[in-house]
């Protein structure tokens, strides 16, 4: 396995990979015309900053999570503290860039517990953004307006605008994901979905959760290929429903099957679908249906 090297600043990233060194140390802009005369080299790294970057690769490839960023178009990819990446003979195309801000660049700033509600930041990156042309125009007009407030003297202010803008890009490409899911609605989001539950089935017909529990999101993504986020993020615009929401709809109907049709107990019927313990089957039950499973065959059983 690979050695990971870690970076505790972007000044050291900028040293090991042959750039000078940031005007700010908790902040880093370049194009990718800048990064073309220089390199990362190869191997995986992690760091304790943010990444944004809007790039075209022209050769090598870069990876982080399991899957490989390899697309001729532009796309927006984001990574966030401690995220492996790996890279391999990266050159970038001209047109692009990179955007680095350490997490302390945020700390007493709304944006520090903000960010962490955008969950592109934990997609694969075969789920980058892919910009349209006016919605690059869009970002490239707010990467300039970060590029002034850098590159001109500092003053009381300067953070403030730099984040206001960092926290607009990150407002328009939630946008622009959410255009992405639903221009992809026919052959992805409608897909997912219908795979989604294949899956979920299969799980429970093949008696997997006799010995392995109750299926997990990370679990279910993984066999569709897809991030735990992502997927939970096309099935609520798709359905109004995360990924776990589903699991659980999926459990209860079977459940309810159970309930009244066989001569098990709730502990039995419990145990038979996965569960670990009867009173985590009776509270999610309940949270759903409004009733405990005991009175719920109580009350069909008597109709």
């Amino acid at each position: 396995m690979k050695k990971i090297s870690h970076y505790m600043s972007i000044a050291e990233l900028h040293q090991k990979s042959g750039y000078p060194p940031p005007v700010h140390p908790l902040l880093s802009m370049m194009t990718c015309e800048q990064l073309m005369r220089y390199s990362f080299g190869d191997g995986r790294l992690t760091g304790d900053f943010y990444m944004i970057a809007l790039k075209k690769i022209r050769e090598g490839h870069m990876l982080y999570g399991k899957t490989k960023y390899d697309y001729d178009n532009g796309s927006m990819v984001f990574t966030k503290p401690r995220q492996i990446i790996e890279v391999s003979n990266i050159q970038f195309a001209e047109k692009g860039f990179v955007i680095f801000f350490h997490e302390d660049y945020l700390s007493g700033h709304s944006l520090h517990t903000q960010i962490k509600r955008y969950g592109y930041f934990d997609y694969e990156i075969n789920e980058a953004l892919h910009v349209s042309p006016s919605e690059e125009v869009i970002i490239w007009d707010l990467y300039h307006r970060i590029r002034d407030e850098y590159d001109n003297p500092r003053d009381e202010l300067t953070r403030e605008i730099i984040l206001s803008h960092i926290d607009s890009m990150l407002k328009y490409s939630d946008r622009f994901y959410r255009r992405q899911f639903a221009n992809r609605s026919g052959n992805l989001s409608g897909t997912t979905v219908r795979r989604f539950e294949e899956v979920l089935a299969q799980y429970f017909s093949s008696g997997r959760h006799n010995s392995n529990g109750l299926p997990t999101v990370n679990y279910l993504a993984g066999e569709l290929g897809l991030s735990s986020r992502y997927l939970s993020d096309v099935l609520k615009l798709e359905t109004g429903k995360t990924a776990i929401d589903h699991v659980h709809i999926y459990l209860i109907k079977e459940a309810k099957d159970q309930l009244l049709t066989s001569d098990n107990n709730v502990a039995g019927i419990a145990y038979g679908l996965g569960f670990e313990s009867p009173s985590y089957f009776t509270r999610l039950f309940k949270k759903v249906v409004g009733i405990t499973p005991g009175k719920f065959k109580e009350k069909y059983r008597q109709n």
